[in-house]
């Protein structure tokens, strides 16, 4: 079976891509289960019931996000609403939502997301290896196909967790930087891992912002607000093949689609 996995999705140009490109690309891949991160999709901070009521008929099985998820106060009561959108599950309790969503594929096999959120350079949460591990012992020993979204900023923290879960999941994918990495690979003993997807939006930027927004706030050391950027718009994402039945990942190609019509 084929995952299909999306990067951060950035504001209005990036969802823009998202719903012009993902169907072509779902039915291009053959991909069986979805899983897109629109931590940045509002705004490129946050999410909100309007913007993720535009990827309602979007063949998207599951949302993952990272730490901007908790920026439009509107956006949080989803976490609780929707089980298929994730928060980094090493959040303390207390907080909505979750971060572990199992669903199944059109051919009835179920698949795991599993959302983290390092520690390194970000916040003082709880270890994502450890959460990582009692989630893992929580899952039905019938649920083979597991996608772990890993979002942090060190590349060492990434490529960590992905050795420490090798052969134990069928892919940890790296995002947060918005910077797609060329280091997709399969581990040892099966588990599909790429540093970072990077961004779906705009390229032409710093991360998804408008460059002299980011290069004013570097140089003044103030205060600036963000804007999302608009022009070079792409999509980037990964496909993971995975065996069903052990559910060892068995090759990962990484994608990067300019969107022709911005």
């Amino acid at each position: 079976m084929n995952l299909l996995f999306v990067g951060d999705v950035v504001g209005k140009p990036g969802r823009a891509a998202l719903l012009r490109l993902l169907p072509t690309l779902v039915d291009r891949h053959r991909a069986d289960y979805v899983v897109v991160n629109i931590e940045n999709a509002a705004g490129g901070f946050g999410i909100t019931p309007e913007v993720l009521a535009e990827f309602e008929d979007q063949p998207v099985d599951c949302y993952t996000s990272g730490n901007h998820i908790w920026d439009k106060k509107e956006g949080l009561v989803l976490l609780d609403e929707n089980p298929r959108l994730l928060r980094p599950a090493n959040y303390p309790e207390g907080n909505p939502g979750g971060g572990l969503f199992v669903g199944e594929t059109a051919a009835g096999i179920p698949v795991a997301t599993i959302n983290l959120e390092g520690q390194v350079f970000m916040k003082p949460l709880e270890s994502p290896f450890r959460v990582a591990d009692r989630l893992l012992a929580e899952l039905d020993p019938e649920v083979k196909v597991i996608l772990v979204d890993f979002h942090a900023e060190a590349t060492s923290e990434k490529q960590a967790l992905g050795i420490y879960l090798d052969g134990r999941v069928s892919g940890v994918v790296g995002t947060h930087t918005h910077v797609p990495t060329a280091d997709e690979r399969v581990l040892p003993s099966g588990t599909a891992y790429i540093t970072d997807v990077g961004m779906t939006g705009p390229y032409q930027s710093i991360i998804g912002m408008r460059s002299d927004r980011v290069l004013k706030r570097f140089l003044l050391q103030s205060r600036v607000s963000f804007e999302v950027a608009k022009r070079d718009v792409r999509l980037a994402g990964v496909v993971i093949e995975v065996d069903e039945v052990t559910g060892r990942a068995e090759r990962i190609e990484r994608i990067l689609i300019e969107d022709e019509r911005t």
